[in-house]
């Protein structure tokens, strides 16, 4: 579904549009829900047609916008329709935000780099290694350290529902984020005391723009061992995720 999103996952940016429309649409909508009445003798204010000196009761009424009955029960019907769509239109841009910024920061947490790719996080930011799993001999003598990784067991982050070829939740222990280049490299080792996860590569991974998560499925499960890259120094955990709905309305309100 993700794929289909990115044209109108915009960090913010349609915010203004998006308000201007609310904002109009509740100075209609509001005052016409509380007595429909009162909207429709303000734009009766601005007829420029003159009425007929022969008009009818009714049509002088209707000139001067008094409503009946089922034009009020239909301008009401109207007014919440147009409050409805704009909760809508807000719903939809707090979502395509909320999955935009939780892709950036799990690309940023995994060790990309600002670049081209941020203009869609969820698409080419952050996405799941197409290839390469991990496995394979190590044929390097020196090969480089990787630091990161994510327990996703029980966990469920939900950014990874957002982004490319994601791992599936119930399949995997883990995903180990590299740069794209060096993605296919990855090399994960299980040991009795220990999880070795190096880069078969003599010559650093260049810092990338994007962040190549690899899943990984244990032998069994991690327990008391540790998580090492090369040199045996400790890898770090971390547990990047989407912000929650109320953590974006906040950011809405105050700007932030």
């Amino acid at each position: 579904m993700a794929p289909y999103l990115a044209s109108v996952r915009n960090y913010w940016s349609l915010l203004p549009a998006v308000l201007a429309v609310v904002v109009l649409i509740l100075v209609y909508a509001i005052p016409t829900l509380i007595n429909p009445q009162w909207t429709s003798s303000i734009m009766a204010m601005f007829r420029t047609a003159p009425t007929p000196a022969d008009a009818t009761t009714e049509e002088a009424e209707r000139a001067a916008g008094v409503l009946g009955p089922k034009q009020r029960k239909s301008r009401r019907m109207l007014a919440i329709a147009l409050i409805v769509g704009a909760l809508i239109m807000v719903g939809f841009n707090i979502s395509f935000n909320r999955e935009a910024v939780g892709c950036y920061k799990a690309a940023k947490a995994f060790g990309a780099i600002d670049g081209p790719d941020t203009k869609d996080p969820c698409i080419d930011m952050v996405f799941g290694t197409f290839l390469g799993d991990g496995k394979g001999t190590a044929i390097e003598k020196t090969p480089q350290p990787v630091q990161y990784y994510q327990l996703i067991k029980g966990k469920k982050p939900k950014y990874l529902k957002w982004i490319q070829n994601a791992p599936k939740y119930d399949e995997y222990d883990m995903v180990i984020g590299t740069g794209l280049s060096c993605s296919s490299d990855l090399r994960v080792e299980e040991q009795e005391d220990k999880v070795l996860v190096f880069v078969d590569v003599d010559s650093p991974c260049p810092p990338d723009s994007n962040a190549s998560l690899t899943p990984f499925k244990l032998k069994k499960p991690l327990g008391d061992r540790k998580m090492v890259t090369v040199g045996d120094k400790p890898m770090t955990e971390i547990n990047p995720d989407m912000d929650s709905w109320f953590t974006v309305i906040k950011k809405l309100a105050t700007g932030g």
